[in-house]
């Protein structure tokens, strides 16, 4: 039988073998998942032996990661914002650079402000749970054009306790009317900015597994800033803002987009990596 110690240093040779990236923290989140218990609660359990059972999943998860599936969706969840969410393969993975989107938008806000929030491209839901789990007075309706992508925001939601002030709409920001979705004081969104040229570069993880349609335009990466920018005009209230995460390189278009739109007060943050990542501005 073998022991905690033993699998994860094997499954840790293992990974390395495929080159993927944090092998022994990709092996430890794996086993600590089967476990049921917390990445560091395995130093507690080196001695432990694991069953016959928790081999067999082992190995299958094993397997699913060296043929580069994303490790969040093998193990179904993520943190995020201090907070769990749930993902599937119909969601984009959360992750750290959007959580810098998050903090730049409640900066503008205090916890007891009542405010609109609309989330267009609602994904997983972890921008607009983030942002009611902090403004707990506020509301938000979060759109996306895929029913599995709904679904999952859903239960994140619920999951989080914010599930009565977020409404979810089946929503195409292309086709369908802009005006029925109301009047808000926050429109935020991660578009997806990677260009179709990019996107044959990416990573396996990212290109073979994460929905096309939250990555690519299929276009030049700036279809849906264009869009959303005009559209804000009619959906935002006088002073709302208007929040972006940005890929690398793109904040010169997008400022001159939304300054060409009347926006005001326009502010570009920098992420750890020194890369111009999010744009807001007010109307």
């Amino acid at each position: 039988m073998l022991t905690v110690l033993e699998a994860v240093k094997l499954s840790e040779e293992y990974l390395k073998k495929f080159n993927i990236d944090s092998s022994r923290l990709n092996a430890e989140l794996m086993l600590a998942d089967i476990l049921n218990c917390k990445r560091l609660d395995l130093y507690l359990l080196y001695d432990k032996p694991l069953q016959e059972s928790e081999i067999a999943k082992y190995r299958d998860y094993l397997k699913r990661r060296s043929s580069r599936e994303p490790l969040q969706y093998i193990i179904g969840n993520v943190e995020f914002f201090g907070c769990k969410f749930f993902v599937d393969p119909s969601v984009l993975i959360p992750r750290p650079e959007t959580e810098l989107l998050v903090e730049c938008a409640l900066k503008k806000y205090l916890p007891q402000d009542e405010i609109r929030i609309l989330d267009i491209g609602v994904g997983s839901g972890n921008i607009a749970v983030s942002i009611l789990k902090n403004l707990p007075s506020s509301t938000a309706v979060g759109v996306d054009i895929n029913d599995d992508t709904l679904s999952v925001a859903s239960k994140n939601a619920r999951e989080n306790n914010v599930i009565e002030r977020l409404e979810l709409v089946k929503f195409n920001i292309f086709r369908d009317d802009n005006k029925t979705l109301g009047n808000f004081d926050m429109v935020i969104s991660n578009p997806p900015y990677i260009s179709l040229n990019d996107f044959h570069n990416l990573e396996p993880e990212l290109k073979n597994y994460e929905p096309l349609l939250s990555l690519t335009d299929n276009s030049d990466g700036y279809l849906f800033y264009e869009k959303i920018i005009s559209v804000s005009s009619d959906l935002l209230n006088n002073n709302g803002r208007l929040f972006f995460e940005l890929g690398k390189d793109q904040y010169t278009k997008v400022k001159k987009m939304m300054i060409e739109n009347g926006f005001l007060n326009i502010n570009i943050i920098k992420d750890y990596s020194d890369i111009e990542r999010v744009i807001f501005g007010e109307k």
